[in-house]
């Protein structure tokens, strides 16, 4: 089939991406692209990394500006899809045709308090750190020194704290395991969580937390009884991939949208970025990392047009963080195991290089305010310590 018309459905950097590549690999036809948002695309992970160390405006979020000349309909939801008419619908009741569709929408941010009533819309009992709005009111609040509950261990939860703390404010994060130990392993998470506690983060155990009512602040009450007090309270406990549009659409699997190694779910549909799973070396998995959606996205505007003859999607994770006086950026498979098996001092005294050898064959490389380009820490992760040349350390 002819492809003439293409939707993209998400405005995001998957989106984006998809139609980059979508231009590159030939396609001149209609292209359309709908956005819930109504901004164009930014750099989401700049909103916790930048935010609170910053400037006071957000120009770090910026992206240049859009070259695929997409007609674009921004701060517009898809709110159905039939697969078999060909059709997006679109809220407002009208609807997008389409040859082929990228599906592209993203997640959000899950919610202690999904479903309840917030009460002060300005300064809500929970806040997250999702969108630009989130950000902007995050930084707004902040500037006045509040004292701050962050809930969640992960690297969204750290990197707020650390901007929080930064800002000067008396920060206190909950974690039910060691913060960042989920998602890097004990070794890593014990270099981060000692740097943050050093730096004066307060960080409390005590199980699953949920928000009580509590007049003009909030109040965190943990499974074990524990009960905390603040002025903030925002949560960082996870991302809930955007499908509800797609029900009904015979696209789901256990509510799950799983695409092949070319991104596709049928040969006119594809999907990639946080709301896909797919397949890796270690099964199927949805891995919402803005590097992951960027290779998916590139993968899947191929596989669209091309079909069969599109390459297989070859995954290795490329990861980063910064907080508390450190950063942190890893490739291959986390969480890893064990002390690592290759270590390699840098030119600081927090500044370190390691690998670690995978039960599974693979490697994983991460460098701790270590200047090393990304192409030789993934040449690390793959072949070893033989793939570093003997010299000091090189700039980014």
């Amino acid at each position: 089939m002819t492809m003439r018309r293409i939707v993209v459905v998400g405005n995001g950097i998957a989106g984006l991406t998809a139609c980059d590549s979508l231009r590159s690999a030939g396609f001149e036809g209609e292209l359309t692209v709908v956005g819930a948002e109504r901004h164009h695309p930014y750099s989401r992970p700049a909103l916790s990394k930048a935010l609170l160390h910053g400037e006071d405006s957000l120009q770090a979020h910026e992206l240049p500006q859009p070259t695929h000349e997409a007609a674009e309909l921004l701060g517009v939801s898809a709110t159905g899809l039939d697969p078999d008419a060909r059709l997006v619908r679109l809220d407002g009741g009208g609807e997008l045709p389409y040859d082929g569709l990228v599906i592209a929408s993203g997640s959000r941010a899950k919610r202690l308090t999904e479903g309840q009533s917030e009460g002060d819309a300005r300064i809500p009992r929970e806040l997250t750190l999702r969108t630009i709005e989130d950000a902007v009111l995050l930084k707004e609040l902040v500037e006045g020194r509040p004292s701050v509950i962050v809930i969640g261990g992960g690297p969204l939860g750290m990197e707020v704290a650390s901007g929080c703390l930064h800002m000067g404010c008396d920060v206190t994060l909950v974690s039910d395991a060691t913060p960042l130990s989920r998602q890097l392993g004990d070794h890593l998470a014990g270099i981060f969580t000692s740097a943050a506690v050093r730096r004066g983060l307060c960080v409390v155990g005590g199980g699953k937390a949920r928000l009580a009512d509590h007049g003009a602040g909030s109040r965190v009450v943990l499974a074990d009884g524990t009960e905390l007090e603040a002025d903030l309270v925002v949560t960082a406990i996870g991302d809930q991939p955007n499908t509800e549009w797609l029900a009904g659409s015979g696209l789901l699997t256990d509510g799950a949208l799983r695409v092949d190694s070319r991104g596709r779910l049928r040969p006119d549909i594809v999907a990639a970025g946080d709301v896909a799973f797919f397949p890796t070396s270690r099964g199927v998995q949805r891995i919402p990392l803005w590097t992951s959606a960027i290779d998916q996205a590139k993968a899947a505007a191929v596989g669209l047009l091309q079909g069969d003859a599109a390459p297989g999607f070859s995954f290795q994770p490329y990861f980063w963080t910064e907080g508390f006086g450190l950063s942190l950026k890893a490739a291959g498979f986390t969480p890893v195991a064990g002390t690592p098996d290759f270590c390699e001092p840098g030119d600081g005294p927090d500044s370190v290089l390691m690998r670690w050898d995978n039960q599974d064959g693979s490697g994983t490389a991460a460098a701790v305010n270590y200047r090393i380009p990304i192409p030789k820490l993934r040449r690390l992760a793959n072949t070893g310590p033989e793939a570093l040349q003997r010299t000091a350390p090189a700039g980014v």
